[in-house]
């Protein structure tokens, strides 16, 4: 009697229970991959230019990175790439082959400084179109509000139409 009045507490438990929820995360892929999938499936990419010593880099990771909008966002309208500015391995992209340029210690890699007109900021968010062409490099750290209206005006493409000022006008009244 006891195990059969222990089972009636036990299961509505077991069946109801909330499991923790898988945390949810961008799918980093890395930039040959992303040229690649572009060609049959043409998408914008998102670059995430970063370093290993840049705290504002993990900082970014860690929050914005992390908001569930972003994540499905992002996944849903990108191909979304992580750039290590000082990764030493060669990258080929438009017939040119992409080198790491530096001593040992400190270098960048030539991809970075020309995805960031040598203006090399960590972390730089760099958004390439469907035909892979440089849309715009967004240096800093950017908080998940920004964040989400960016990838909305570069995603959606509206930056073809209109001025970022009035789309976040507008983007803030829909809030």
């Amino acid at each position: 009697m006891k195990a059969f009045l222990l089972s009636l507490l036990i299961i509505p438990t077991l069946l109801f229970a909330n499991p923790e929820p898988k945390a949810k995360t961008i799918n980093w892929i890395s930039f040959e991959k992303a040229i690649e999938l572009n060609k049959t499936n043409p998408k914008p990419i998102l670059i995430d230019v970063y370093t290993d010593w840049c705290t504002w880099c993990h900082k970014m990771d860690a929050s914005t990175y992390k908001e569930e909008v972003i994540v499905n966002y992002i996944n849903n309208n990108f191909y979304a790439v992580k750039l290590n500015a000082e990764q030493k391995e060669d990258i080929k992209f438009n017939d040119h082959t992409f080198k790491y340029v530096g001593n040992e210690r400190r270098g960048t890699h030539e991809l970075a400084s020309s995805l960031l007109n040598g203006k090399m900021s960590y972390p730089s968010t760099v958004f390439l179109n469907k035909d892979l062409e440089l849309v715009q490099a967004v240096p800093g750290y950017l908080q998940a509000p920004i964040m989400e209206k960016l990838i909305n005006y570069m995603g959606e493409e509206i930056y073809l139409d209109k001025e970022w000022d009035t789309f976040d006008k507008e983007f803030k009244s829909k809030i």
